[in-house]
């Protein structure tokens, strides 16, 4: 599905932060897309958080403003335990 809301629980209290995750596969893997210059520090911030958030441990960073697609691709993973 594209753009999944990911609401925050805390203390067994759904809360909606508007953090929207672009795509999810399957409830296992996360999907950004970004169209920018370069992929930055923050973008990858915001993909850990997302798989923290979820706790799912794959994510891709896609940034779409590349010449050859295999440029534009970051595979990220989720290590810690929490």
């Amino acid at each position: 599905a594209c753009e999944v809301p990911l609401p925050v629980t805390y203390k067994e209290v759904k809360i909606d932060l508007g953090f929207r995750v672009d795509m999810m596969v399957d409830n296992v893997i996360i999907i950004e897309n970004k169209t920018v210059e370069k992929l930055l520090p923050i973008h990858q911030a915001q993909l850990l958080t997302y798989l923290k958030l979820t706790k799912l441990q794959l994510g891709f960073l896609l940034n779409w403003n590349v010449t050859l697609m295999k440029d534009g691709i970051k595979r990220m993973v989720n290590n810690l335990k929490s």
